[in-house]
């Protein structure tokens, strides 16, 4: 009898969808028709495989009226922010744009009586494990390069959001991907581990918890498969002296609470600079404590309930031992009704007087809350800033672009920002360093990492 994968809603803790796990002769079938279509899929005209996913997209925007309230009952994002259409639309576009050109041929013209080519191959089978977070987005951040490169994809997405693998399989039929191209599958911890370990698998994309991630690079030892981890972070945002303050308030308290701060490129730490930090605390106090908590299906609802109740618990104990040791809280928690101990409803926080002992300040938290550190210049800031096991995105806030580059130069990160945060660019490589993981994703440079070079050395002339 097979193992049941639950979809428990975090709006009334209900059953929201369950699907039976795969068995082993089943996920061999899985594998037997993906390795069966994938050299019939790579030998489709770039053009044409670019083409097919397009269409999908096509389906997946007509499906958007009845996905934003599904995503609402999976993961809790409130329904006044609609889905993930905006996001996915750009990235797989941008794909499409850039396809042909990443993938092309490379001739290399300066030895006679030699034709000398490099080209890009696809790497065969791509197995997506995707995260609930950002449900569409982050699975399609490896889909859709993949595909045009012409690999074949097998996703496996987290329990909580179940139905998104099966919207996405259901975009890749209505486009009329062949049979095997594209196939979602329910599995458990287990089974997934042991679909890894068997190496029929060539390169598998994670994107989850450091812990999630050393399990699965523990699954693949000694199968050679490539992976691309991407595993979270804790970043960083540095309001120097010459920002513009209510414009950095604004787009901070979004980047922190935004998706109940669960977002692996979120704003967890500030650092404002000593001369704008008491002004800077009180904007930003001021303009977190106007969310309302409450139901996701609730349109006047702008911050809805952690994905499950374990993570509010997590945050809810960093919040309490940074109280412990001194730090000060800016939001009654009692002025959001809805916040309920035990429950995934929690209140978003502002903490100062934090410091890098606290784990609030050091450990990720994935919810919403945000310390605020002062500091006196940039050499400060840059010690703070690095000071993490993470490395994915950190936020500059100036008006100085040359003192934003020299900064960020020496920032520990993948991605620099100046005056915004919270945002993939899908023509910048999308990467980090430290535990934040390995590989990378979009720009040309996400082709790449789903393809091999391969060297033509023809000698034409004897």
């Amino acid at each position: 009898m097979s193992d049941m994968i639950k979809l428990i809603s975090p709006i009334d803790g209900s059953v929201y969808a369950e699907r039976p796990a795969l068995d082993g002769t089943a996920v061999d079938r899985v594998v037997a028709d993906a390795r069966r279509a994938q050299p019939d899929w790579a030998a489709v005209p770039v053009a044409e495989r670019v083409a097919l996913c397009l269409k999908a997209l096509d389906a997946l925007k007509a499906m958007n009226d009845e996905v934003v309230p599904e995503l609402a009952w999976q993961m809790g994002r409130p329904v006044r922010y609609g889905g993930e259409l905006g996001g996915t639309v750009e990235r797989t576009e941008y794909c499409a744009k850039t396809a042909e050109t990443a993938l092309a041929d490379i001739e290399r013209t300066d030895k006679p009586g030699f034709k000398r080519t490099l080209k890009r191959t696809p790497l065969g089978i791509v197995m997506v494990i995707a995260p609930w977070n950002y449900p569409f987005m982050t699975a399609i951040n490896t889909i859709m390069p993949a595909l045009m490169a012409g690999n074949v994809i097998i996703l496996k997405h987290a329990a909580q959001t179940l139905l998104v693998g099966e919207r996405l399989a259901r975009a890749f039929e209505i486009a009329g991907l062949p049979k095997g191209v594209f196939q979602n599958i329910v599995l458990t911890h287990e089974g997934t581990e042991k679909l890894l370990g068997s190496g029929v698998i060539d390169h598998v994309n994670f994107t989850g918890s450091v812990a999630g991630g050393r399990v699965i690079e523990k699954a693949l030892a000694g199968t050679f498969a490539t992976l691309g981890l991407e595993l979270g972070g804790k970043d960083p945002a540095y309001v120097r002296a010459d920002a513009d303050l209510g414009y950095a308030i604004e787009n901070l308290v979004d980047g922190a609470f935004y998706n109940s701060g669960q977002c692996c490129c979120g704003i967890e730490r500030v650092y404002v600079h000593e001369s704008l930090y008491d002004r800077f605390v009180e904007g930003f106090v001021d303009l977190a404590s106007q969310y309302r908590l409450g139901n996701p299906l609730d349109p006047d609802t702008t911050l809805g309930p952690l994905a499950q109740a374990r993570f509010a618990a997590w945050v809810r104990e960093q919040t309490d031992e940074a109280l412990r040791k001194g730090a000060k809280a800016h939001l009654d928690v009692n002025a959001f009704a809805a916040s309920k101990d035990g429950t995934p409803y929690l209140a978003p926080q502002v903490l100062t007087n934090v410091n890098h002992q606290m784990s609030v300040m050091r450990e990720e938290s994935f919810g919403p809350v945000v310390g605020i550190m002062k500091v006196k210049d940039d050499a400060e800031a840059l010690q703070f800033m690095n000071d993490s096991p993470y490395g994915l995105t950190a936020s500059i806030w100036t008006q100085d672009v040359d003192a934003a580059s020299r900064l960020g130069d020496r920032i520990e990160t993948g991605t620099v920002f100046m005056n915004r945060c919270d945002y993939l660019d899908p023509a910048l490589v999308w990467t980090g360093v430290k535990e934040t993981g390995k590989g990378a994703a979009l720009s040309e440079i996400g082709f790449h990492n789903l393809t091999r070079p391969k060297s033509y050395h023809f000698r034409v002339e004897h």
